[in-house]
């Protein structure tokens, strides 16, 4: 039976791509049918792709039914809302009052106009005002965990409102770069990447700091780190 994994690690190993170390854990895994974890699958996914050419896998929205509402109170008991203009009586007069009687109605109408005209501009300013309070993040970062053990995989994603590519990196508690990368963005400005806990400078316990740059703001964050 074909292991795309295994092939994967093996193709890894043979162009001396990642950590040999990690690699030939998952190796040994794979062969003896052993649990593999989602940190490794996805650490064995993103060097494939850069590496090997891999395809990135989407996953398919799940459709969601619409249900239908109903309604607890019954149609006939739902008031009907009143009309703004209501039915004019009508009166009859002599010919002499006829100039007065359309002069009243005619201003009537005026009035009505000019408060419709005045209502659907309120409307129009406070669907303007909630419009223009909307929120909207510019760069962001975070890790899956606040804290991690020697040679942890470190899940990192976040948001950017750049084009292009972002840079990431991580300083230990002397503020010693222990990791850097250049992330390409996503649709909609996403981006995410696995990092090793583990190497040249992770050597102590501590409070680690990781930061991404966009070129016009720099974000950070932190996490726990033990040797």
């Amino acid at each position: 039976m074909v292991n795309p994994l295994l092939d994967d690690v093996k193709s890894l190993l043979d162009k001396d791509f990642g950590d040999d170390r990690i690699l030939k854990q998952i190796c040994r895994a794979c062969e003896n049918n052993e649990v593999i974890s989602n940190y490794e699958r996805n650490y064995v996914r993103k060097l494939a792709e850069k590496h090997l050419g891999k395809k990135p896998e989407f996953t398919q929205t799940p459709h969601v039914e619409e249900k239908p509402i109903v309604l607890d109170v019954p149609i006939s008991q739902i008031q009907q809302p009143q009309s703004l203009l209501t039915e004019v009586p009508r009166i009859s007069y002599s010919k002499s009052k006829n100039k007065k009687i359309m002069f009243g109605i005619g201003g009537l109408a005026l009035v009505i106009i000019i408060a419709a005209a005045s209502f659907s501009g309120f409307t129009t300013g406070i669907t303007n005002i909630s419009t223009s309070n909307d929120i909207q993040i510019s760069l962001s970062i975070q890790t899956d965990l606040e804290s991690y053990n020697k040679k942890d995989l470190i899940s990192i994603n976040g948001v950017s409102d750049s084009i292009g590519s972002v840079n990431l990196s991580i300083e230990n508690q002397n503020n010693k770069l222990v990791w850097t990368e250049q992330i390409s963005l996503k649709n909609g400005g996403q981006f995410s990447t696995l990092a090793i806990a583990g190497g040249d400078g992770w050597e102590k316990s501590g409070t680690y700091t990781i930061k991404v740059d966009n070129g016009k703001e720099t974000k950070s964050d932190t996490f726990s780190f033990t040797a």
